[in-house]
């Protein structure tokens, strides 16, 4: 399906039931859209008879632009999407990898109601940048948020991530994909593949929703 916002009709792919009471609309990182191999992994092992997944273009990626939009273009087309496919759902949350997970941040800080937030590989800073830390805005969320982070992540260190979550006014979860990178990539040092890795995540995230009661966790 294709959704209309002000930057054109965007391309959206939504898995799981049209009568699901919760939906999960994920946002691509930087370099990859909506139909790489991480997010179509994601969305459809997530999708379930009690949780819908929608996953979109950006703009830029939908134009075949290598360089993302400004900050302000990509929160208004995640807040012109999530209206686009909200009707129906009885709670939503929104999330994505990298880029689109702090977008969605963005986008619940700023007062878009939602009932909460899965970051898929957070980008809390640069790599090697501690000074650039991006998490001033994460301070005036109250949804519950879900991280999901590599242990080999270097925009991510668990330790920062432990002292921002530490200072947040929400409930926050974290679970960690062993020796995951920037996305769940692991080494074959690791005993199990990637595939297996990105599983783990998947099976950590439905339990959080069933945790949170967002989703049965079907």
């Amino acid at each position: 399906m294709h959704i209309g916002t002000s930057v054109g009709d965007l391309p959206a792919y939504l898995d799981g039931s049209k009568r699901a009471e919760t939906l999960l609309i994920l946002a691509h990182g930087a370099g990859s859209g909506s139909t790489s191999e991480f997010m179509e992994r994601f969305a459809t092992g997530l999708a379930g008879p009690s949780l819908r997944v929608c996953r979109f273009d950006f703009g830029y990626m939908a134009a075949g632009r290598k360089s993302p939009d400004r900050q302000a273009v990509l929160e208004e087309t995640f807040r012109e999407v999530a209206d686009g496919v909200r009707a129906g759902h009885r709670k939503i949350l929104l999330g994505g990898k990298s880029m689109g997970g702090r977008i969605a941040s963005n986008v619940v800080a700023a007062g878009y109601p939602a009932d909460g937030l899965v970051f898929l590989g957070y980008p809390l800073h640069p790599p090697g940048r501690p000074d650039r830390i991006r998490d001033s805005h994460l301070y005036e969320i109250s949804v519950p948020m879900l991280f999901v982070e590599g242990t080999r992540d270097p925009f991510c260190p668990l330790d920062t991530l432990e002292r921002v979550r530490s200072k947040l006014h929400a409930p926050s979860d974290l679970f960690v994909v062993e020796d995951g990178d920037h996305s769940f990539k692991v080494r074959k040092s690791s005993s199990r593949d990637t595939p297996a890795a990105w599983q783990e995540a998947i099976e950590g995230i439905r339990q959080w929703l069933k945790k949170r009661r967002f989703a049965s966790g079907d």
